[in-house]
């Protein structure tokens, strides 16, 4: 089977996505995060990034577009997306065996205007709460 084949999505969708999560994994690192994971994957869901910022476990979804407006993909990260993003982070938590984690769900927004090399990064931390039948106190 070709390589590309391997995904659903056609190579340049892979390579945006991968560059966004690299420049938002800089980002995060310059403001002090930690990265533990990219791309943590289980049944069910995904996780692009998870990171330390001090004692709290923060999941980070990155989302992106090529052009300047941040108002499409930051409607991408609908109830849908949050429930699945939960059930992941309480899969990574169980799977890790951490115990009463400190946790947060932030969103990182990266605009990548034409004939730039750095994207415009828009940071919401705390940008939602665990949602669904897998919140994290249950």
């Amino acid at each position: 089977m070709p390589l590309f084949a391997l995904s659903r999505w056609p190579w340049w969708r892979r390579w945006f996505g991968n560059r966004s999560e690299r420049a938002a994994e800089r980002f995060l690192r310059r403001q002090g995060y930690r990265i533990l994971k990219r791309n943590y994957t289980c049944p069910g869901g995904e996780l692009d990034l998870v990171a330390l910022d001090g004692r709290a476990l923060v999941f980070v979804e990155v989302r992106s577009t090529a052009s300047a407006d941040s108002s499409r993909p930051a409607l991408s990260v609908d109830s849908e997306k949050q429930r699945r993003i939960t059930h992941a982070a309480v899969h990574f938590i169980r799977r890790h065996r951490l115990r009463d984690p400190v946790c947060r769900f932030d969103v990182l927004l990266l605009c990548w205007p034409a004939n730039e090399s750095e994207p415009r990064i828009i940071h919401y931390p705390h940008a939602f709460e665990a949602v669904g039948k897998f919140q994290m106190d249950s």
